[in-house]
């Protein structure tokens, strides 16, 4: 389900007045990459912490002349990224609150980038009508709610693995010193079947907590050989996971950072007991 027409009637964007402006980007600027948990398609109407912390990164970070935007909820089987001129949005969820249907973020795509990707990347497949779904979308609202910076995705690839992933973001890492922010959307947990509706906020599941503090572990001390093979060192891995791609983007933004040094945790938080709602910037060399 694809809307392409702005709504005037549609939600309104987060309010970002007590959040100070995002400093300039300037050529050469370095912008490191980012990940966030983005939870469920209802913390667009409402974000709490989570979308304070986001507001806040953003002005932390120099404002972007582009954002590649590598979202869990777009699989393909080999690396492709989007290439519409003005991306639509994708409702690509069923059953939440109407008003969530009538939000439109319409950014301008972004085609300098693109062809900035083809040339780091010819083999790169190309999607020249897919728009923005919701894990590119719902955060980008908060972090950029006036929807005025060109964005495309890159998609994530099932079959492939973690360091493919990592890899991938290695031949990407170039574009970070060009003004552009890779934005990792996924989550460090997710287990739909586990959610608890009536869940404290804040508190979680004991095996989401124990698997989100083996992975912040592991993120700090760089060691990736154990973060690549986090399926089988990790507590509860497979229940946390029990498909890949939502931690799969993680990877890319991993890669892209050089994990020389250690991320910076910028949120850290539970919801509905199953859904760990990490964030992390991933501090470049």
């Amino acid at each position: 389900m694809i809307s392409a027409d702005p709504n005037p009637n549609a939600a309104p964007a987060p309010d970002s007045s007590a959040v100070p402006p995002a400093p300039t980007f300037s050529h050469g600027a370095a912008i490191p990459p980012i990940f966030i948990s983005h939870g469920s398609p209802l913390m667009m109407l409402e974000a709490g912490n989570a979308g304070i912390a986001w507001q806040q990164l953003a002005a932390d970070l120099p404002r972007p002349r582009a954002i590649l935007a590598v979202s869990a909820h777009w699989m393909t089987r080999v690396p492709a990224i989007t290439a519409a001129p003005q991306p639509a949005t994708i409702h690509d969820f069923y059953g939440f609150p109407e008003a969530l249907y009538e939000i439109n973020y319409l950014p301008p795509g972004a085609s300098d980038l693109v062809a900035e990707i083809r040339a780091l990347m010819p083999e790169i497949a190309v999607d020249s009508k897919r728009g923005l779904d919701h894990g590119a979308w719902v955060p980008l609202r908060y972090l950029y709610p006036a929807a005025d910076i060109p964005v495309i995705q890159l998609g994530v690839m099932p079959d492939a693995s973690p360091a493919d992933h990592f890899r991938l973001g290695e031949k990407l890492a170039a574009l970070t010193g060009r003004g552009v922010l890779i934005m990792a959307s996924g989550g460090l947990t997710h287990n739909l079947r586990d959610l608890v509706g009536d869940a404290p906020e804040g508190r979680a599941l004991p095996y989401v907590a124990e698997f989100a503090d083996w992975f912040n572990d592991r993120l700090a001390t760089c060691d990736l050989p154990a973060l690549f093979d986090y399926r089988r060192q990790a507590p509860h891995a497979a229940r946390a996971h029990p498909s890949e791609e939502h931690l799969l983007p993680i990877f890319v933004a991993m890669g892209a950072g050089g994990m020389k040094t250690a991320p910076t945790p910028v949120f850290r938080h539970y919801s509905a007991g199953a859904l760990a709602l990490d964030a992390f910037k991933f501090n470049l060399a």
